[in-house]
This record gives structure tokens, C-alpha cells and sequence, in this order.
């Protein structure tokens, strides 16, 4: 293979990729004009929004690269004026709960919705009186059927040419985050004097 048709290979590839992930988030986008969706959506930022008003926080969970973008959206949450932290769940399994207090609201983030450590979190977390919001790819889920609200962040396929490695998942779900965190920052009218 030439120089040439590597580099070609290399470039096409990265375009396609960036399409297809691009077109998740843009499908994702658009199925919010539907009823239901919107409903779904409009359910989860009515517990974001409540457990703001009530000065709690939010915390956000996951495991393995659910994990890192749990991270990435508590951080994002609170450079847009929410109090947010990140739990892990096995921490939380394991003595954390202490972090979680009546009022807070919880979004755990599970691409197939069936992680074992997410799942055996949420009768804590319900008892606590957090209520827990499912980013997930999976209506079907244990995750799903156990929370409060339902963020669908189900994609066609994944980029990676054998459909199995997390890689358009990953970018959806911390775009929807970013969306909440924006869309509760102009909505909340919150300002920053420069």
C-alpha cells in the first residue's frame, strides 16, 4: 500500500467515524420532538430542577467509561452552576452513601443498563429519598425499570467496525449531559458578571 492510500485510509476512516457520531447526536436531537421523548426529558429535568431549588446536589455514577463520562458531567453541571459530584458506585456499595442526602437526585449512566453495581445502588438510593435518573441505551433495563426518569441515549450502531467497543455510546451520553447542564444554565437565567 502506498504512503498515499494509507493516508487516505486514515482520513476516510476518521471521516466516517465523526459522521456516524455526529449523527447519533443529531438523531437523538430529533427524536425529542416526539411526545414521548420529550415527556421523558422534560420528567428528568423536573428532578434536576428540584432537587436545585431544594439546595440539594446532584450526583452522577457509572462504572468503566460510564465512570470517566459520569465524571465529565459532574464537572460540566457545576461550571454551569449546580452543585455536582461524582460517585462510584462500588464506593457507594462500600460505605459512600454518606454523600447522598434527601433531596439530591441521582443520574446513573449505563449504555446496556444492566451494570450489576448501578443496579444493586438504586433500593439505597430510593430509601435515601434521592431520586435516580437512567442514562441509558436500554428502555428494557434493570436500570431503566428501577429508576424515576429515563434519558434514552440508545444508538444505531457503535463506530467501531465490529459493533462492540464503546465509542458513538460515549460520545452521545456525555453531549445529552452537556445539553442538560447548558439548557438548566440559560434556563435558570444564571449569570456571570465578567
Amino acid at each position: 500500500m502506498s504512503a498515499d492510500n494509507y493516508y487516505t485510509n486514515w482520513i476516510e476512516e476518521i471521516g466516517r467515524v465523526l459522521r456516524l457520531e455526529s449523527q447519533a447526536i443529531v438523531d437523538c436531537a430529533d427524536r425529542l420532538e416526539k411526545p414521548e421523548a420529550s415527556a421523558r426529558m422534560g420528567e428528568a429535568i423536573q428532578i434536576l430542577n428540584g432537587a436545585i431549588s431544594r439546595g440539594g446536589k446532584i450526583i452522577v455514577t457509572g462504572v468503566g467509561k460510564s465512570g470517566k463520562i459520569a465524571q465529565k458531567i459532574a464537572a460540566t453541571l457545576s461550571s454551569t452552576g449546580s452543585l455536582a459530584v461524582f460517585l462510584h458506585p462500588t464506593e457507594g456499595l462500600h460505605g459512600d452513601l454518606g454523600l447522598v442526602q434527601k433531596g439530591d437526585a441521582v443520574i446513573a449512566i449505563s449504555y446496556t443498563g444492566n451494570t450489576e453495581e448501578l443496579v444493586r445502588l438504586i433500593p439505597s438510593l430510593s430509601k435515601m429519598g434521592a431520586p435516580v435518573i437512567a442514562l441509558s441505551g436500554n428502555a428494557k433495563s434493570r436500570l431503566v425499570e428501577r429508576s424515576s426518569a429515563w434519558l434514552a441515549a440508545w444508538v444505531e450502531k457503535e463506530a467501531c467496525p465490529n459493533n462492540l467497543a464503546p465509542t458513538t455510546s460515549t460520545t452521545l451520553a456525555p453531549a445529552i449531559g452537556a445539553a442538560l447542564a447548558v439548557s438548566w444554565m440559560k434556563t435558570s437565567g444564571l449569570e456571570i458578571e465578567t
